[in-house]
């Protein structure tokens, strides 16, 4: 039997950024508990994903869907981790 697909969480984001960073800590935090392939990606890379995430940021990705935005809940994150 193969190991189940891990799940991938993509963190929009960018330097600077306070809530960012915080964010990461509880993304880094989870990961630790349940293993995830954790993205980061820097929105200041391009001016579309400026144009899409500027204000929002942090924006949280699980498995293509958006999920957490400016604040990242800890036990929501983990639930939909394990509901996956």
């Amino acid at each position: 039997m193969d190991a189940p697909e891990l799940a991938r969480v993509v963190l929009y984001s960018k330097d600077g950024c306070g809530l960012c960073d915080e964010a990461r800590v509880v993304l880094v935090a989870q990961q630790e508990r349940t293993p995830f392939e954790l993205v980061e990606v820097d929105i200041e890379s391009s001016d579309e994903l400026l144009k899409e995430y500027g204000i929002r940021i942090p924006v949280v990705d699980v498995d293509g869907r958006e999920e957490f935005e400016v604040t990242v809940d800890a036990r929501a994150l983990e639930r939909l981790l394990a509901d996956r």
